[in-house]
């Protein structure tokens, strides 16, 4: 299974998905999706972020046929989840907590249920709903840099 977008993996994200630009989701493509799929689980994570990685974006119970997601727009049929600012909706990189350099984790899950999940459920609901159900796991990795300009909060 893969995950794409139009940065490859490893590189920076363009300022357009970023708090930078107009904060909006990548477009993303979903290759591979193995056989016995029932629902994917699309989460975003800043793993620099302290004191723990920072969710930017969730969403559940995404169509098995999925196989892409236009930019600026919520997976077709899929649920979003609360962010860690108890938010709906796409939060982009908006690395504040160090100088340097953020890595932000496209992570794509391929699972053998759908969840019976609100749409109000935390990303560690989701995380606990998903053990024992995850077929397979694909990962994109797009990078951030935090400018000079931006106030630190340490």
């Amino acid at each position: 299974m893969e995950i794409k977008s139009i940065f490859e993996h490893n590189q920076e994200i363009p300022v357009l998905y970023t708090c930078l630009g107009p904060n909006i989701s990548p477009p993303l493509t979903f290759e591979d999706i193995p056989e016995g799929t029932e629902s994917l689980v699309l989460i975003l994570e800043d793993t620099d972020a302290t004191p723990k990685p920072w969710r930017h974006w969730h969403v559940f119970n995404i169509p098995a046929t999925t196989t892409k997601v236009d930019k600026g727009k919520v997976p077709e049929g899929g649920v979003e989840g609360l962010c860690n600012n108890h938010t709906f909706g796409y939060e982009g990189p908006c690395p504040q907590y160090f100088k340097g350099t953020h890595h932000y984790w496209f992570r794509l899950y391929a699972l053998d249920i759908m969840l019976d999940l609100p749409a109000a459920s935390e990303p560690e609901d989701v995380q606990e709903k998903m053990q024992g159900h995850i077929l397979e796991t694909a990962e994109l990795l797009g990078l951030c840099i935090a400018p000079e300009n931006i106030i630190m909060y340490l």
